[in-house]
């Protein structure tokens, strides 16, 4: 900006440098050279133009020539670590330059200061020729830092180069020949110098983090960086291994808190994705206390109690203050924005959630979680074309992604009633492998797209070839495939072989209530059984006690669902009335709930004619 003020004022200063001179008295007019009185002023005009056009031409020159540099000087403060080569033969030492690759990426991401763009996003370009402008463009960085690592027993060579993606330049290159005990010093010092060239500002607490060692145990540091490198959230077998992994670095150094903290989250992952036990609850919370007490200003630390808060306790409001606490010590940790975004949403704060989902995905610009999580805000606040949109960008950078497929067809249906997605969908998952998990999954949404076409017959003969196992790969998955049957057959009007399943459906729901009597989705299970079988006084209760257990106030993402299974009782039996007033609520809040879905699940048929449903699809057809 100066340069270009300089280079415009130059012409101007030229010609009133030559029209006015400083006196003693003052600024005052240069006097007019002798000549000819008449031919005087028009000499005069000649003479400033003629100075203006020699101004205008070295301003242009010194531009051409100033400018260009000026602006290559000019970097944004946002970087992508690559991932290092390895030069050395043995296998453990490539995930010795992962780890340090793990580690440089890691410090920066600490420095409120710069744009650190997420591990899971810069790994895929492992291997690949993609040029360092294509990245720059693809991840929104203005810089990139490639390397590479030779380890040769106690001896570490790493070289790193930092590069401009606006124009291919090398700001700044280094080679380390060092001791392998001197390898966080080398870490702390490539962080502080391209901090430095990207012109970042670092505060005392920063520069404290940066020169911290995480271990001074090698073996420990190497088995941190295998589990690192094995964390998968939808494999748990990896997620098996990564555990042992981490049990093993923290054998090896008890007072290794990294590994710690990041243990503890994976525990509490594993108990809200798949195996939602006590013992995995007070593990995860045991080994974040464990970690603060040996590091308190831990920001991972911070992150793992607040999962234990979040995933162990459903205690939002404490979770919040250690996730904000993290997100203060990781600015561009994108688990940290997408943890805050996800209590966020629980609180009703969705306009708020939102953006922190959409930080997270620009953090993580080629990670599909994000995206799946900001499209389940869309999806609730029935915002159809964001949320289709958001999928859509999931699936080009994950495009075997089973959740991204059901998600899809899911807006499908609740917008439009339009099952031809999911029926597409169907096709191109079978055509993909899958986990047993998942394939009990496809079973269950075969036969609901089925009973949505109410092609009773047809879903009857699918739900009953949905395995026993599925209740090993689903809390409520064996009560649920004899609910299916159970509304098919109803739907085929065999009162009496809907009656067993219902029968069977209420005998697995209550033993797998006594399992976990705090769930409330196995009390909506529970309740839908016995709302079939008309056992009223019993269906009310239990679902009236699942959303006492998750009620809307205090969970407004989940909460709705467990609502909604207030209505759907209340429709079983009949109850027209309360089953009403219910979704008229829920139609007026962020929910998974639309009139298209209302029309199509047989769930409403026993209510269907009434005048105030009629009503009640109007009201609403008429809002979206």
């Amino acid at each position: 900006v100066i340069i270009v003020l300089v280079l415009a004022g130059f012409p101007i200063a030229l010609v009133l440098a030559w029209a006015f001179d400083i006196t003693p008295a003052g600024i005052e007019t240069t006097p007019t050279a002798p000549g000819p009185g008449r031919f005087a002023p028009m000499r005069r005009r000649n003479n400033v133009w003629i100075l203006g056009a020699i101004g205008l031409v070295a301003s242009g020159l010194a531009g051409f020539f100033l400018l260009p540099k000026a602006a290559a000087k000019k970097i944004d403060k946002s970087i992508a670590v690559l991932p290092f080569e390895s030069f050395s033969d043995e296998k453990e030492n490539a995930f010795f330059a992962d780890g340090i690759q793990d580690d440089i990426l890691t410090n920066l991401a600490r420095l409120g200061d710069l744009k650190v763009i997420s591990r899971t996003s810069v790994m895929s370009y492992r291997g690949k020729g993609s040029s360092v402008r294509e990245i720059g463009k693809a991840l929104g960085v203005s810089a990139v830092l490639e390397g590479s690592v030779r380890k040769d027993k106690n001896r570490v060579r790493v070289n790193v180069q930092l590069i401009n993606t606006e124009n291919d330049e090398h700001l700044w290159a280094q080679e380390y020949d060092r001791d392998l005990t001197d390898i966080f010093a080398i870490q702390t010092d490539l962080a502080q110098k391209i901090a430095s060239e990207l012109q970042a500002k670092l505060s005392p607490s920063e520069k404290a983090q940066l020169a911290r060692k995480p271990t001074e145990n090698g073996e420990a540091y190497l088995a941190f960086v295998q589990a690192h490198n094995l964390e998968a959230p939808e494999d748990f077998d990896k997620i098996k291994q990564a555990e042992q992994l981490y049990e093993r670095a923290i054998t090896l150094d008890p007072n290794f808190a990294l590994a710690i903290a990041n243990l503890s989250q994976m525990e509490s992952w594993v108990l809200h994705t798949f195996d939602p036990a006590a013992p995995r609850r007070e593990k995860a919370r045991a080994l974040a206390e464990r970690a603060l007490k040996l590091q308190p200003d831990l920001p991972e630390a911070h992150l793992a109690r607040g999962f234990a808060y979040y995933y162990g306790d459903r205690n939002f409001e404490a979770a919040l203050k250690e996730f904000e606490i993290a997100q203060r010590g990781l600015p561009n940790d994108a688990e940290a924005y997408l943890a805050i975004g996800a209590i966020q949403r629980r609180q009703g704060q969705w306009k708020e959630s939102t953006g922190n989902l959409a930080k997270a995905a620009s953090l993580n610009p080629n990670a599909s979680w994000p995206l799946q999580n900001l499209a389940f805000n869309y999806q609730r606040m029935r915002d159809f074309d964001s949320a289709t949109r958001t999928v859509e960008r999931a699936l080009k950078i994950d495009p075997k992604n089973f959740a991204l497929y059901e998600i899809q067809a899911k807006l499908a249906i609740a917008e439009k009633g339009d099952l031809s997605v999911a029926e597409k969908n169907l096709s191109k998952l079978e055509a993909i492998p899958l986990t047993p998990e998942q394939r009990s999954m496809i079973a269950d949404g075969r036969v609901n797209i089925l009973l949505f076409q109410h092609k009773f017959a047809e879903a009857l003969s699918a739900a009953e070839k949905i395995g026993e196992e599925a209740n090993e790969w689903h809390p409520v998955g064996a009560s649920s495939k004899y609910l299916l049957i159970g509304v098919a057959r109803k739907g085929l009007h065999d009162e009496v072989g809907a009656r067993a399943a219902f029968l069977k459906a209420k005998a697995l729901a209550e033993a797998q209530l006594q399992e976990r009597a705090d769930d409330p989705q196995r009390h909506c299970e529970l309740a839908a059984a016995l709302a079939w079988l008309g056992e009223r006084d019993g269906a009310i209760a239990h679902a009236t006690r699942a959303g006492e257990l998750l009620p809307e106030s205090k969970d407004a993402f989940d909460g709705p669902a467990i609502t909604e299974c207030l209505a759907q009782v209340h429709a079983i039996l009949g109850e027209a009335d309360q089953a009403i007033l219910i979704l008229d609520g829920l139609l007026t809040r962020p929910s998974t709930l639309t009139v298209e879905l209302l029309k199509i699940d047989p769930i409403w048929d026993s209510i269907r004619h009434n005048p105030r449903f009629t009503e009640l699809l109007a009201k609403h057809g008429a809002k979206t």
